[in-house]
């Protein structure tokens, strides 16, 4: 399963880790996702989603799935 949020199109990035030494290894950062249900009250419909923390969030603070997708369709045009 990719590490990759539904709604906000979040994944990992790729960085260094720097001893005190300055010695640098690679390393994987990977977004604090999680499995939800998601009720979208305009449709009655419940969607299962793998979304970050900070979807989440917006998702509380805007109230709908509906209204997050009109809010941010910039997100999601190719």
């Amino acid at each position: 399963m990719s590490q990759v949020c539904d709604l906000t199109g979040k994944k990992g990035q790729v960085g260094n880790k720097v001893s005190h030494a300055k010695n640098r290894t690679k390393c994987k950062r990977e977004p604090n996702l999680h499995n939800k249900r998601v009720y979208d009250p305009e449709t009655g419909e419940t969607v299962k989603l793998r979304l970050s923390a900070n979807a989440i969030r917006t998702l509380d603070k805007v109230g709908s799935l509906s209204t997050f997708l009109r809010k941010y369709s910039h997100l999601f045009q190719q």
